[in-house]
């Protein structure tokens, strides 16, 4: 069974005015003392912005561990948050108008610097899932075939309608504004991990990203640990979808490295036909048509979504994961993803202050009980750690 772990990006809001909150630093390291007690497998820290806050879990085996280590890194992230007069919230973009403040680190101020504006304004808040592999030729070989089923995984995560104080017209605003930066999105087939390296080593030659850890690409291999990493979805609202979005994206790297196995080569899209299919996605989220990997043409959502679970089915039922994996899919496919929960939030009122309340209720788990862990079980053996 491959281990996976996520990473999540969190707004930080102000726990009066509910407008982002320049505290990053400040939160991270009042968390010092918070780690230990409300979740000891994870970490917290700073991203880009002061406004953002990061907290990385454990590797995980199950979606039940998974579930669990998502809603106590939540809780680390919140009771730092509280502690400087904050939340943290799983909003993916900046919902009221706000002038972020980049975190005063080097290699930030020189992003900073090398992108102008595009930086400036860059506050976005993704979801990051690294899935062990056996070495980079099976990485290489997952990334080929799981391309083009990322779009798929975008809609599912959808949670950035707004962006500063603005409704955008987009499901996922944020993969709109982070597909700015030149490397960002959908990749090429790469064939082998040689080929990929020489892409990536191309690329790095034309100075458009300042380092390989700029290479933003939707899906690529970890330069840190032995995993591919799934970093197209927006941070999801509520911890349930996060778990089942990252129990997914686990299942299909797995039936992808079965295809590989079997000779079974990728679908043969472009990048410039991904673009379009990643900019539906990023458009519509699941309220309205997909494109199709298997047709190349738009689909109802639920039907192009049907498409992936059937894909996934084997995996999700060796894992013991089918059910539940199907019942919150249908969920978010029925009743909407964040964003839909975003805007219903905006439209009793009018009031942007209430789809911030209405996130962090959604988003933030009520404290654990009294005696119970807050993390996930602490049965991971130390290889599997480092999948994560």
């Amino acid at each position: 069974m491959r281990t996976f772990g996520v990473e999540e990006e969190l707004l930080l809001v102000d726990a009066g005015t509910r407008r982002p909150l320049a505290a990053g630093e400040s939160a991270v390291a009042r968390a010092a003392h918070l780690t230990e007690r409300v979740a000891p497998e994870h970490s917290l820290t700073v991203e880009l912005q002061q406004e953002q806050l990061e907290v990385v879990g454990p590797p995980c085996s199950t979606l039940a561990e998974q579930l669990a280590a998502i809603r106590a890194g939540r809780r680390l992230a919140d009771a730092a948050a509280q502690a400087v007069g904050g939340r943290a919230v799983a909003l993916a973009s900046p919902v009221s108008d706000a002038q972020p403040h980049l975190v005063p680190k080097d290699r930030l101020q020189r992003i900073r610097q090398h992108g102008g504006l595009m930086v400036a304004d860059q506050l976005t808040c993704g979801f990051h899932v690294h899935v062990a592999v056996g070495d980079r030729t099976e990485g290489v070989a997952v990334l080929d075939r799981i391309r083009v089923w990322l779009p798929v995984l975008l809609a599912l995560s959808a949670n950035s309608p707004f962006w500063y104080g603005a409704e955008s017209g987009f499901a996922s605003y944020r993969y709109q504004a982070w597909s700015r930066w030149p490397t960002a999105g959908p990749s090429e087939i790469y064939g082998s991990a040689e080929y990929y390296d020489r892409q990536a080593q191309a690329v790095l030659r034309s100075g458009a990203p300042l380092d390989d850890g700029m290479l933003y690409y939707d899906a690529r291999l970890s330069a840190r640990f032995p995993t591919v990493e799934v970093r197209v979805a927006d941070v999801c609202l509520e911890p349930q979808h996060a778990a089942v979005v990252a129990a997914l994206v686990r299942a299909l790297v797995e039936a992808a490295a079965r295809q590989w196995d079997a000779g079974v080569t990728p679908v043969q899209a472009s990048q410039t036909q991904l673009k379009a299919w990643s900019w539906w996605a990023s458009r519509f989220g699941v309220e309205g048509d997909l494109v199709s990997p298997r047709t190349g043409a738009p689909a109802p959502a639920a039907s192009v979504v049907a498409e992936l679970l059937d894909l996934v089915q084997p995996v999700l039922a060796e894992h013991g994961e089918d059910e539940e994996v199907r019942l919150v899919v249908a969920e978010i496919v029925t009743g909407g993803s964040g964003a839909r929960r975003q805007r219903e939030a905006f439209e009793t009122r009018g009031d942007l202050g209430d789809v911030v309340d209405a996130a962090v209720h959604a988003s933030m788990p009520a404290p654990a009980a009294a005696g119970t862990t807050a993390g996930p079980a602490a049965d991971v053996d130390e290889p599997a750690r480092r999948a994560g």
